[in-house]
């Protein structure tokens, strides 16, 4: 074993013992999961958190997969202000991809590494209920439009308790970013919102954002300028003028409704790289971005 392995482990053993019997919400993205070999790993360290103690809770995005599947279809998907615009068909898409395939094969590969899967959506157990988000104004081609999201759903309430049950039975909770509302119609969700949520509502020790970038850029265009760490205020502060733009401003969202609620920390960074996920819990310096209160 090499000095720096040594290092790593020595670094490792107060935040094993820190975070045991602690819950550990990580939100792995679209982008991550296409990647076989990184999601392999991922789930691979998941479940060598679980077996030190920690009790990891899983929710997943989906959306690449989504845009493939459609676009076999030969359906054209269609966004606004970042957000799916989900009618009937894009819904069933959804559906399929997001519990019958992407789902599925997390909970396979978490069975594969020697540790129980439980799949779910937050359509099960009336864990996610939500209300239809209500039309956007938004310029389109140079006027100003009403614009429907058709199933897209805004979070009203998360009940944990089937989540809490199945981390105290020794399960890992894979959950799907689908919601049910009060008449039973079903609902699309961003993931990165879902996850904040769930996250917040189980009191969760951390929050961690797994995403294709090496987490909040000073520089979008210079992988190598990584925020280290931040404030909510900081956070807030790079969103306005800014520095945060596109697809990190619901993640960075997502983590900022989650510490102003329960959560303690949060973190994001790159899924792809090997053991991101260990290197950012157990040792000193991280690798990502962690957004804390004050």
């Amino acid at each position: 074993m090499s000095i720096k392995q040594k290092r790593i482990l020595a670094e490792a053993f107060p935040y094993i013992r820190e975070f045991r019997g602690s819950i550990i919400v990580i939100k792995v993205g679209g982008h991550t999961i296409v990647n076989t070999k990184s999601m392999d790993g991922i789930v691979k360290d998941i479940v060598l958190l679980h077996h030190v103690g920690i009790k990891p809770v899983i929710v997943h995005g989906g959306g690449p997969e989504i845009t493939r599947e459609m676009e076999r279809r030969g359906k054209k998907p269609k966004f606004a202000a970042g957000l799916r615009i989900t009618d009937d068909e894009t819904l069933e898409i959804t559906k399929a991809v997001l519990v019958g395939n992407v789902n599925t094969r997390i909970v396979s590969l978490i069975e594969k590494y020697g540790a129980k899967g439980l799949g779910l959506s937050g359509k099960d157990y009336h864990l996610i209920t939500a209300k239809k988000k209500t039309p956007l104004r938004a310029i389109v081609e140079g006027a100003e439009q009403e614009i429907d999201l058709g199933w897209v759903g805004e979070i009203a309430n998360i009940n944990p308790e089937i989540l809490m049950t199945a981390t105290d039975e020794g399960c890992i909770p894979v959950i799907a970013p689908l919601a049910v509302d009060a008449q039973g119609n079903s609902l699309n969700l961003n993931a990165d919102t879902a996850a904040g949520g769930i996250a917040a509502a189980l009191h969760a020790k951390k929050f961690i954002i797994l995403t294709d970038v090496p987490g909040i850029l000073r520089d979008a265009s210079d992988r190598g300028s990584t925020v280290s760490q931040l404030s909510i205020n900081d956070a807030k502060a790079l969103v306005q003028k800014g520095t945060i733009q596109k697809g990190m401003i619901p993640k960075v969202e997502a983590c900022i409704q989650a510490l102003e609620k329960s959560v303690e920390k949060v973190h994001i960074l790159d899924g792809s790289k090997p053991h991101a996920l260990l290197l950012e819990l157990f040792t000193d310096k991280g690798i990502g971005t962690m957004i804390y209160k004050g």
